[in-house]
């Protein structure tokens, strides 16, 4: 059974696509069996993996509408790791969806053809709530959450948590959050300090250990259409995106053997 995870944060500029890239990859190197779907209209997420979002032939526009089968439109890429790729065209899906009936279902059914295939599946979100998002929450399992420890950060977190328990009471009762990551993140700045002990204080083991640096390297990755862990292996954001896909690992596994082992009376 794979596990669906939902990047996002309705906060732009947090790494959200910079995290599904790189987690991607650094999964892949742990010999799991990825998929990323790129779900923004900007398509950062395709171009950062080395896939010309406008040479497509099929996008997860034609899935998300029908027009052709999820496994058609899946691509490989040279880092170890699956992508539906994501472009312009899901502006126009998102107008499409409106008009069909089960319009927030379309990439869960979708997925069910791929089921048995991976070990995770990663959806880059756009930020914002639109139907493309509801689309990622509904077939998700789990929402993962970039986010900047910074001023703005926990308002906007309360507004994602709202959404997602509105998720959970209506379409998708098993969506949870997967866990918080610290981006960015600046050691020597206070205020950063402050709001990451505030995470932990308020989510607990919900936030991740590993934390994500403000790294040179992790920003040029991109414009080589590279994840950092081809890009520049022994950087400090390869790193630690290794670190990150560990730690997730690691408590796939310990979510695994609580759910296996029967309950004493």
């Amino acid at each position: 059974m794979n596990r669906i995870i939902a990047v996002t944060n309705q906060k732009g500029g947090v790494g959200k696509t910079t995290t599904s890239v790189n987690l991607s990859a650094s999964l892949a190197a742990m010999k799991r069996r990825v998929l990323l779907i790129d779900m923004d209209p900007q398509g950062n997420a395709t171009m950062g993996s080395g896939i010309d979002k406008n040479d497509v032939e099929q996008s997860a526009c034609d899935v998300l509408l029908g027009d052709c089968g999820i496994q058609e439109a899946i691509t490989q890429t040279e880092s170890g790791y699956d992508v539906l790729p994501g472009n312009a065209d899901l502006t126009a899906a998102e107008v499409g969806l409106m008009k069909m009936e089960g319009r927030e279902q379309q990439l869960r059914q979708a997925l069910d053809a791929t089921r048995e295939q991976y070990d995770y599946v990663l959806i880059d979100c756009p930020p914002s709530l639109n139907m493309l998002t509801i689309n990622a929450l509904v077939a998700s399992h789990g929402v993962l959450i970039p986010m900047q420890c910074e001023y703005y950060a926990l308002e906007g977190l309360t507004a994602l948590l709202d959404t997602i328990e509105q998720i959970r009471s209506s379409v998708n009762e098993t969506l949870e959050i997967e866990g918080l990551i610290r981006t960015m993140f600046d050691p020597r700045n206070n205020l950063a300090n402050q709001v990451s002990s505030q995470l932990i204080l308020h989510f607990g083991d919900k936030v991740y250990r590993t934390l994500i640096p403000r790294n040179v390297r992790l920003a040029e990755a991109p414009s080589h259409g590279l994840p950092i862990l081809h890009y520049d292996k022994s950087s400090r954001g390869a790193l630690s995106y290794l670190a990150l896909a560990g730690e997730m690992i690691r408590r796939e596994e310990q979510r695994e053997h609580i759910e296996s082992t029967p309950a004493t009376a």
